[in-house]
């Protein structure tokens, strides 16, 4: 799955908008794809009428009342297109992680449960270079830029070129970036000298497409839909259509290393197994699962998600072995009640144990 933030701290580039209808273009070119909306302002959910009780915040915090697995709050949009929508709720968290270790790396750990259900996941950054922000980036192989051909914008790209070398440098993270010229308006003169000045300064790192100003995007926002579906035959649907072309085209270039990597995968990596436990808990506030398979830790790596109706789950997955666990509740280690199958430990107290048979 490439994970592509889209980002920028000047507002009003097309950030969203790019988000939105990339998304919708990308799906159009029959690739699957997850739009996160990672901003407080929630713009890219409203801009595709999406409306729903929980949110990427409650993925993310440990104070939600609705704590919820990243699968239970994608609402499907078109086609190929899902969405994981964002509240107001979302501003709280940049001062809930303030004080957690490896707080830039929350949304990368959600995202590492289902790398293979999707072909995209688009990450809609708020217009800032806070904590969600480099959250996203942190989870992201790739970053797109968008700016207008405006000599604050150009200024301002400079400075996140430089936050994202730094997170690569801090993290060590492998992480690219491109800049997309957007609302470019091909009647002034001025927009063609700012975007002769960036094609210089960031030549080897800008897409061929520009997105051109076209009423009909504003006119698609207004209707809750993307432009693709808005007006197809329409200046921005073709400029967004061209882009989703231009990125797509990298996959054939990357082809030949990609499936390198895989026969050196299968070579040397055992195959791992999806495994999902659940447990009904209707009173629980907090459950969590520590076991063999994560060094019986009880913390936000092992949260499990409840579903609202009282059953917990969370999905892992493990190499062929034998396993024990238990499940935390509200601070008091139990067995899983849904499995005979123990084995007594040194404090005199039974483990649950989980076989998992090597595949075929």
């Amino acid at each position: 799955m490439r994970v592509i933030a889209i980002a920028n701290q000047k507002g009003g580039c097309g950030k969203t908008t790019t988000a939105v209808n990339l998304s919708a273009a990308l799906s159009s070119n029959g690739r699957k794809v997850l739009l996160i909306d990672f901003d407080p302002q929630a713009h890219a959910t409203a801009g595709l009428n999406v409306q729903s009780k929980t949110s990427i915040y409650d993925c993310l915090s440990k104070l939600s009342t609705q704590k919820s697995d990243i699968r239970d709050i994608i609402v499907n949009v078109d086609s190929n297109f899902d969405i994981a929508p964002s509240h107001i709720m979302l501003s709280t968290l940049e001062q809930e992680l303030a004080g957690e270790i490896s707080r830039e790396s929350r949304l990368q750990e959600t995202l590492s449960s289902f790398t293979n259900e999707y072909d995209y996941c688009l990450i809609d950054c708020p217009p800032n270079l806070g904590i969600l922000t480099v959250n996203a980036i942190c989870a992201a192989q790739e970053v797109i830029l968008p700016a207008e051909p405006s000599r604050f914008s150009v200024d301002g790209l400079s400075r996140l070129i430089d936050i994202i070398a730094l997170i690569k440098e801090r993290l060590s993270r492998q992480v690219s970036y491109r800049v997309l010229v957007t609302i470019f308006d091909s009647r002034l003169k001025f927009a063609f000298k700012i975007l002769a000045e960036m094609r210089n300064k960031f030549s080897r790192n800008m897409f061929s497409t520009i997105i051109h100003v076209n009423v009909k995007l504003k006119e698609s926002q207004s209707s809750g839909v993307s432009v693709l579906a808005y007006d197809k035959y329409s200046r921005g649907a073709k400029d967004y259509y061209s882009l989703a072309k231009e990125i797509i085209k990298q996959e054939k270039e990357a082809a030949p290393l990609q499936d390198k990597m895989r026969e050196l995968v299968k070579k040397h990596l055992p195959r791992l197994t999806d495994v999902t436990l659940k447990v009904d808990l209707p009173g629980a506030k907090d459950v969590f699962v520590a076991g063999d398979f994560n060094g019986w830790r009880a913390d936000a790596t092992s949260a499990m998600a409840n579903s609202n109706n009282g059953t917990w789950s969370v999905r892992m997955k493990l190499k062929p072995g034998q396993y024990r666990y238990r499940f935390v509740v509200d601070g008091k280690w139990i067995s899983d009640p849904g499995n005979p199958t123990t084995e007594i430990n040194p404090y005199g107290e039974y483990d649950s144990l989980l076989t998992i048979a090597p595949s075929a």
